[in-house]
């Protein structure tokens, strides 16, 4: 009887045990997202191992949209799950935006990488954080709450070679060697990181900054694509502005000789990507090696698109045009249909919501996104984002403001029309139906009763806030 007794107290204590960290998660799967910078839509054909591995073998979303078409407000939406007006990222650099202000306001404390760890997965993030990281808000040597494991450039982030890499609070030095080529290091780490033995899941956020300019590439890539020309939709050095905002009404015209600048160019952020495309094949080889493969979602994305031509602007983002705000987004992983397009609205907000279901997380009351777990699954959500919000404001430091002409505005991007109105009390409508290459500005003449549509719409979404932009993104027609 006594024996039974301590055998009675003993099952009853077992549920209080604590359980070490991975020891129940097998089933949970493994997380990898790879984040290209500045990367346009309808260009990874170039790509063979992304093609090969990751298009051919995931779903492609063929309507993914930042919430803000610059580096660090994007970058935030992503760790948070919120929308620039509620995160207050504004810009790249201090004090309305930047590392700064993501650091200053706090909003570090609670991101994915926290909220994946805090469930038990090991965590890494290597290649670009956020803009002017650290700067002088943090020593060089910080490391942000949730991250295991972090390789994160403090100088000369872009060149690619002789740069500085805070890792997990050490500064390394790299030099001009092959073998400092950024993407190619980062490669090594990341494998390093999905390679390691035990069940524990991991989440993987891997930042090259290709093909951000200089866009330069490793050199064995030097040479790759002679040929290759930018596109030449009808957008390419619009001929006529007349009905458009004064800021591109003041833009000049391209011609040839601006022309074989921007095909340089193209060719350049190509050659970069490349890189990209080896860190690929390096990441799925040794997920494939270390037995992971098939339990692993691999996410690729950008932060924005990039202009090349088109609308008069020889370079650049920060616009409400399709070419800056629409992004390709790529996801293999178990249960995806290999091959599969997706066409629902999606935005960078639903990456955090998406990684969070992923690993049986709830993720905190301030986000904004929806998972897009039913998506991926192949269901259609019967309530799904009709609407979708991008906002821009201009830095207020003199000199950082002249590297774009765009006044600050909010735009509503939905299946049909892109609305955008301007702090100088300009706007755009454009009919995607009609003229997709967004060329007809009808702001002046359309339907009034469509103008207050779609101004109500845009009022709700940028006033919203946590769940409430769940209801916003849903209403109107």
């Amino acid at each position: 009887m006594k024996q039974l007794r301590r055998l009675a107290v003993l099952l009853l204590l077992l549920p209080l045990v604590a359980v070490p960290a991975g020891a129940a998660s097998e089933a949970r799967p493994n997380i990898v997202l790879i984040l290209a910078d500045d990367l346009e839509y309808g260009v990874l054909e170039h790509f063979p191992t992304i093609t090969s591995q990751l298009v051919r073998q995931g779903a492609s979303f063929d309507h993914a949209f930042v919430t803000n078409s610059w580096c660090c407000p994007s970058r935030a939406s992503i760790l948070r799950s919120q929308y620039v007006h509620s995160h207050t990222v504004w810009t790249n650099t201090a004090p309305e935006g930047g590392f700064d202000r993501f650091y200053t306001a706090g909003l570090d404390r609670s991101t994915i990488g926290t909220w994946l760890r805090g469930a038990g997965y090991r965590t890494g993030l290597m290649g670009k954080y956020l803009n002017h990281y650290p700067g002088d808000s943090a020593p060089a040597t910080y490391v942000p709450p949730g991250w295991d494991q972090w390789a994160v450039p403090v100088k000369r982030l872009y060149e690619e070679y002789d740069y500085t890499l805070n890792e997990n609070g050490e500064l390394v030095d790299y030099a001009w060697g092959e073998e400092d080529y950024l993407e190619d290091v980062l490669a090594r780490k990341a494998k390093d990181f999905v390679s390691a033995p035990g069940p524990q899941p991991f989440f993987l956020y891997l930042a090259p900054v290709a093909p951000h300019n200089p866009a330069n590439p490793a050199r064995r890539h030097a040479d790759a694509f002679p040929e290759a020309k930018a596109p030449r939709p009808p957008s390419f050095d619009q001929p006529d502005v007349s009905k458009e905002p004064m800021w591109m009404r003041e833009l000049p015209r391209i011609g040839p000789s601006g022309a074989e600048h921007i095909d340089e160019r193209y060719r350049s952020r190509l050659r970069a990507m490349l890189g990209v495309d080896d860190m690929v094949n390096t990441v799925v080889g040794a997920l494939q090696a270390a037995g992971k493969l098939d339990n692993t979602y691999i996410f690729l994305a950008s932060d924005n698109g990039f202009h090349l031509g088109t609308h008069r602007l020889r370079q650049g983002k920060t616009t409400p045009f399709e070419e800056a705000i629409k992004v390709p987004l790529v996801v293999r992983g178990p249960g995806i249909a290999p091959g599969s397009t997706i066409g629902a609205m999606v935005q960078t907000v639903d990456y955090a919501p998406t990684f969070a279901e992923l690993a049986g997380v709830a993720p905190p009351a301030f986000c904004e996104g929806r998972s897009l777990v039913p998506l991926l699954r192949g269901a259609s959500p019967p309530e799904w984002r009709r609407n979708a919000l991008i906002e821009f404001a201009r830095p207020t430091n003199a000199s950082l403001a002249e590297q774009t002409r765009v006044p600050a505005y909010t735009a509503l991007r939905t299946a049909t029309h892109t609305y955008v109105r301007y702090v100088t009390g300009e706007t755009q409508l454009y009919d995607l139906t009609t003229d997709p290459h967004e060329l007809n500005n009808l702001a002046a003449t359309a339907d009034p009763a469509l103008l207050r549509d779609l101004q109500a719409r845009l009022d709700l979404m940028r006033t919203c806030s946590g769940p409430t932009c769940r209801t916003a993104d849903v209403w109107g027609g």
